[in-house]
């Protein structure tokens, strides 16, 4: 490593520009071979989980990608009930190409009340597999549905067949700490959110703009 920083650091500007172009040419060369075997396109089943902040973030942000595409979206928000989100008001601008709807009562740990907790659950994830199954929306957001299969309110081997019951090129996400094993496991993509830091912690409150 010694001598290469010595060799690095007696080349000229252009001797050092060449290099680096040439090594480019190779990692695109590398890349494009790569890229021509990926010739499969598919509906995938995405999931978000993981302690850290920035799951369903990461969700809306494909959401507003999908838009930017003129794709359809339904979003079926489990349990942040009639939270007034930044999101949900853009949102609200796109009436033709997003079906959004708030089904939860709340967080459980705000309603202390199991039963009404289950019957939102099913009714949302009744409203969810609709949109799942049918053909108009290209891209489905089931927002913290890993949080109402944590505590059973649904059952688990349903929720798995209707997602594995969605048309070929239907895109799902899920989101929600605590995503299952089973569905971690029949996924395409999941991604882990880690927590390193989080203000919360030194006493700084949900803010607008950042968690709503």
């Amino acid at each position: 490593m010694a001598e290469k920083s010595e060799l690095l650091q007696s080349m000229t500007d252009a001797e050092l520009d060449a290099r680096h172009a040439e090594k480019m040419r190779k990692k695109k060369a590398a890349r494009d071979k790569i890229l021509a075997t990926k010739t499969v396109e598919k509906g995938l089943l995405i999931v978000h989980t993981g302690k850290g902040k920035g799951k369903s973030t990461a969700a809306f942000g494909m959401v507003f990608r999908a838009l930017g595409n003129g794709m359809k979206v339904g979003i079926v928000q489990f349990v942040k009930g009639k939270w007034e989100t930044g999101e949900r008001k853009v949102l609200e601008h796109f009436p033709e190409q997003v079906t959004m709807t708030a089904m939860g009562d709340g967080f459980t740990w705000e309603t202390q009340d199991r039963q009404r907790d289950i019957a939102a659950a099913e009714a949302a994830w009744a409203r969810a597999k609709a949109m799942i199954a049918d053909e108009e929306h290209d891209l489905v957001l089931l927002d913290e549905l890993n949080i109402v299969l944590r505590y059973d309110y649904l059952d688990l081997a349903e929720v798995l067949a209707g997602l594995a019951g969605k048309p070929a090129m239907k895109h799902v996400v899920v989101t929600g700490r605590n995503a299952k094993d089973e569905l971690i496991e029949v996924a395409d993509l999941v991604t882990e959110m880690e927590m390193v830091k989080h203000p919360f912690r030194s006493g700084v409150k949900a803010q607008k703009g950042i968690e709503f």
